[in-house]
């Protein structure tokens, strides 16, 4: 990973929330509002815009963590804002706390963790998977 990424770097992802995102069980929408799993996934993307422009081209980055806490709507047509922070760097990748906002409203809050391997070894661990029914972990520092 490159020294460029630094703690307090910023990186937004700003949406307009779609009927797609609503909460759906068995093709039912439950509530026409921004779901969790919606927020997850952006905040997953703004967190790697973060990460991204730093890797070595032998190096890939890969999720392995992510903690929200919803707390609170946002009905469909709202834009929604989810901003990640960089507050923890090291050789091993890179501690997000992301907020995502409907305007001055907070919607939900959390922290994502990127590890970051070289790509040959990533590589291994997901032939490994495929080739097996137990789940080899990835390394962790």
């Amino acid at each position: 990973m490159k020294e460029t990424l630094q703690v307090g770097q910023l990186a937004e992802v700003t949406i307009t929330v779609t009927e797609e995102m609503c909460p759906a069980f068995d093709g039912i929408i439950v509530h026409r509002v921004y779901s969790t799993w919606s927020m997850a996934h952006h905040m997953e993307l703004a967190a790697r815009k973060i990460l991204a422009p730093h890797l070595e081209e032998e190096e890939e980055g890969i999720g392995s963590h992510l903690s929200i806490d919803h707390l609170a709507p946002a009905p469909v047509g709202h834009v929604v804002t989810v901003r990640a922070e960089a507050v923890q760097v090291d050789e091993n990748g890179v501690v997000c706390e992301i907020k995502a906002w409907d305007g001055d409203r907070l919607l939900g809050q959390g922290k994502q963790v990127q590890r970051v391997l070289p790509k040959k070894v990533l590589n291994k661990i997901v032939e490994r998977v495929s080739n097996t029914k137990n789940t080899p972990e990835i390394p962790r520092p």
